[in-house]
């Protein structure tokens, strides 16, 4: 894991699933998920995650029904605040990752009061992927680094014009419901990530999901291109 901490991922999938399973809408399957993502959080800091990524609504989810995303949106705008206790009772720092100016007005007043208010809390930062891209955040960074004069483009320059460059890598990555791809999450920093993938859907998860992926990714070895 190292001294600056492990840096864990996740692809919350499966909500949509795990309500028509239950002949209930789709909006269910949100609110359970977020009622998972609370144990989740606590079980990254029972095994000590110093960063936790998570992908909440990616830049691809506006292809959504208008009401699926218009209950995304107030989600945000409501969890958050109701949430803010919580945060702060266990040292969880909120960033965001991705462009924010789309979402309405309600929603982006919440993130920023969150952000805000966690803003000294040192136990772990959580970082909301939010109208996030993979590849639109590398074309961001190499626009923002070519607005400030720079010339020559390197992996180095991309990742320090990042929005957060402080956090490192994504050491592992574990996406649930049986899907096994990226779907452009982190890809820059996915690089030498290791990948596991659960079947479990995700209002399903709890705390001893995360030991899983925690321990299985303990038995892999990270050889960074190396032979070690």
């Amino acid at each position: 894991m190292g001294e600056r901490g492990l840096h864990l991922g996740l692809i919350m999938d499966g909500n949509g699933r795990w309500a028509q399973a239950r002949h209930l809408p789709r909006t269910a399957g949100h609110l359970a998920g977020i009622k998972s993502l609370k144990k989740v959080v606590q079980g990254a800091i029972n095994n000590n995650v110093k960063y936790l990524s998570l992908y909440c609504f990616s830049t691809e989810n506006w292809k959504r029904s208008k009401e699926e995303v218009g209950y995304l949106m107030s989600l945000f705008s409501s969890k958050l605040y109701s949430e803010l206790m919580f945060y702060n009772e266990h040292g969880i720092r909120v960033l965001t990752i991705g462009d924010l100016s789309p979402l309405p007005d309600e929603a982006k007043k919440a993130i920023q009061d969150t952000i805000e208010a966690t803003k000294n809390n040192n136990v772990i930062t959580i970082q909301l992927a939010i109208n996030y891209g993979g590849q639109a955040e590398i074309a961001m960074a190499v626009t923002k680094a070519l607005k400030s004069g720079i010339t020559e483009i390197t992996p180095e320059v991309i990742r320090n014009n990042f929005e957060h460059p402080e956090i490192p890598p994504v050491d592992v990555i574990a996406r649930s419901a049986g899907e096994k791809r990226l779907s452009n999450f982190l890809l820059f920093d996915s690089a030498y990530a290791e990948l596991v993938f659960c079947d479990k859907l995700w209002p399903d998860w709890d705390e001893n999901d995360v030991t899983k992926v925690l321990e299985e990714y303990s038995h892999r070895v990270r050889r960074f291109g190396g032979i070690k």
